[in-house]
């Protein structure tokens, strides 16, 4: 059964994952919020599904971790047979 790559918000409200976000233009997610069964960051921080779609980048901050996605990327549905 299909999941989502990146469930959020995990640890936080709602509204703390949007000021975090609409604080610098991307959404953000931390890394209890990243599903690694899909997942996976490359030794330049760029951000890849298992298949190889990238969705974009980690840019650490003084949180820790901080994996800045385009939402294009994952905004799609699950493959036929996997709803």
């Amino acid at each position: 059964h299909w999941q989502p790559p990146l469930p959020a918000p995990v640890g936080r409200t709602f509204d703390e994952y949007l000021v975090e976000s609409g604080g610098h233009g991307w959404p953000s997610f931390r890394d209890e919020e990243v599903n690694w069964d899909y997942v996976r960051v490359l030794p330049d921080g760029e951000c890849v599904s298992i298949t190889g779609t990238h969705l974009g980048h980690n840019l650490p901050d003084k949180k820790g971790n901080r994996y800045c996605i385009n939402l294009v990327c994952v905004a799609g549905q699950p493959a036929e047979g996997q709803e």
